[in-house]
């Protein structure tokens, strides 16, 4: 059995011990009861179970030897109190109070020995705590953004449903307004499109998430131990360059997103516009202002439009007054 095991079991077997049991005033009676050594040994044991086993890991077989030592004496004079028996004393009472004495002072002689070891098991502890409360947090981050975006999603597909249902109560509208259906499937294709790319957006987005997690713990693996500066340079940049690329990934995964939902916002305009083209055309009296009505609503319906997906930088405009013109003069001529 090794040191370390060993050390383990001895810490463990302090731990464990129940100080309650060593009062034995069903046996021993009210005379010689050892209930004064009870509070002494709960402080005692509160002191070795401040040491967690799995800092020992990490101590030379000295300290592991120091450690084993003064918990077994400490068990040993815990067993003493169970091993008393006041008809094989000569003065019961004396021996009684020296057992426990040496409970009430081993806590001095155990906090000596104990309270390095346990003050580096601690800041270890509190180390891999707040590591694990930062990757919690950061897995919580993402989960919420991807929460939110879906909602939105979910929304905005609500409402492009309730605007189809609408449309089709035309559909079997005469003239310009069946071209809508072109539109139409071109905005459901990019309505699809869209939802692929928001999957493949916040699945990278909890990737990304993942290994900025994962790279926290990653030197600490015994396979990525860097031995030199070399191998720690070469840890960092694989990190870094890894990193990047899915960062970069995650960017073209939402930069296709927001363009597939600016498409399919655009060619939804344009049908909801085709849709409508012959009531204005209707409305319009006269065939120079019908000239001008039509401009204007081709000019609305094909001009490139914001849809807070994406920028258009193009600085298009409605056709200017010299544009519609020529065709009135045209006709006032004729």
């Amino acid at each position: 059995m090794t040191k370390l095991t060993e050390t383990k079991e001895s810490l463990e077997r302090m731990q464990r011990f129940d100080p309650d049991s060593l009062a034995r005033e069903s046996d021993l009676g009210a005379r010689f009861s050892l209930a004064a050594a009870v509070e002494p040994a709960k402080k005692l044991i509160r002191l070795y179970n401040q040491l967690g086993t799995s800092a020992l890991d990490d101590f030379p077989d000295d300290i592991l030897d120091q450690i084993k030592k003064q918990a077994d004496a400490d068990y040993n004079r815990f067993k003493s109190l169970l091993d008393f028996a006041p008809d094989e004393q000569q003065s019961p009472a004396q021996t009684r109070d020296q057992l426990v004495s040496q409970i009430e002072g081993a806590y001095r002689a155990a906090f000596q020995s104990l309270y390095m070891p346990i003050a580096y098991g601690a800041s270890k502890s509190i180390d891999f705590q707040r590591m694990e409360n930062d990757a919690r947090a950061s897995l919580q981050a993402v989960t919420d953004q991807a929460s939110e975006i879906t909602g939105q999603l979910s929304e905005q597909q609500e409402q492009a449903e309730q605007v189809l249902r609408d449309v089709r109560k035309v559909a079997a509208e005469q003239g310009v307004s069946q071209q809508a259906i072109y539109f139409k499937d071109e905005a459901k294709d990019h309505n699809e499109l869209a939802d692929t790319w928001r999957k493949y957006t916040v699945r990278l987005a909890i990737g990304v998430g993942i290994y900025a997690v994962a790279t926290l713990f990653m030197h600490k693996m015994p396979f990525f131990y860097p031995d030199t500066a070399y191998d720690s340079l070469q840890l960092v940049a694989s990190k870094i360059l890894i990193f990047f690329v899915l960062t970069y990934m995650l960017l073209l995964a939402a930069k296709n997103f927001l363009n597939h939902k600016h498409n399919e916002i655009i060619n939804k305009h344009r049908q909801n516009a085709l849709m409508t083209f012959q009531a204005l055309v209707d409305a319009a009296k006269g065939e120079e202002s019908r000239d001008i009505v039509l401009t204007h609503a081709a000019s609305c319906i094909f001009t490139p439009q914001d849809t807070g997906y994406t920028k258009n930088q193009s600085s298009s405009s409605s056709p200017s007054v010299m544009e519609m013109l020529p065709k009135t003069v045209l006709r006032v001529d004729k």
